[in-house]
């Protein structure tokens, strides 16, 4: 079921503000979680979904975009996070990503990492325009929500940690692309090997870059 804005709809300043979210999360009994991704840019690996509930009574010092966040930041606020929230991740293949597009890829992955929450939410906000169709919760889009909301700010450190290390790991198991370096996105590097190697299993043959390499290979 996707649910739009209602009466339920919470509002949020440009930058997080601690006494406003907590008071939106104790009308729901705590249970609010942030959703966000990871990886729906780049040519090759998953998308990653990361859904997170804070506990606002023992946050982790520093929560913010992750994109605003250096790698050892986002590193060290990935522990903090999973050992003191409720957390879960939910990815989708570049064959997923392929089959059903990769709007509907990510979405699809969020609504899988919500549901598998160890504590179910009472409400959902979901970075960027869309609302997944599937939650069983009510919830809301929140665009450039990382920035403005410490939960959603904390599932995007979580996605974001969680596809580098798996874009690194990759690296090790098929070198050559250089995916330890760029995570799969499309810098000249990376373009450069795909003329070379062409493209793997783990590159996204609906992405146009991508499949004009296949066919000049």
């Amino acid at each position: 079921m996707a649910f739009t804005p209602s009466l339920f709809d919470l509002a949020f300043p440009d930058s997080p503000d601690l006494k406003i979210e907590r008071k939106h999360a104790q009308a729901f009994n705590g249970r609010l979680c942030g959703v966000d991704e990871a990886g729906r840019g780049p040519w090759a690996g998953p998308v990653v979904t990361a859904a997170v509930i804070l506990d606002y009574d023992n946050l982790p010092e520093g929560l913010n975009d992750s994109k605003k966040l250096t790698e050892a930041r986002r590193e060290e606020l990935f522990g903090a996070i999973v050992s003191s929230s409720a957390v879960s991740v939910a990815s989708a293949s570049p064959a997923t990503i392929d089959r059903l597009n990769i709007r509907t890829a990510t979405l699809s992955a969020m609504v899988r990492a919500v549901h598998h929450l160890s504590t179910a939410p009472d409400y959902v906000l979901v970075d960027g325009r869309d609302v997944p169709s599937g939650l069983q919760q009510p919830g809301q889009a929140l665009i450039k929500g990382d920035g403005r909301c410490l939960c959603v700010a904390a599932a995007s450190i979580v996605a974001k940690v969680t596809r580098d290390r798996m874009m690194v790991q990759l690296e090790r198991d098929l070198p050559g692309y250089g995916f330890a370096q760029h995570k799969g996105y499309g810098v000249p590097q990376h373009q450069a090997a795909l003329q070379l190697l062409g493209p793997s299993a783990h590159h996204r043959m609906s992405f146009k870059p991508v499949r004009l390499s296949a066919d000049t290979a």
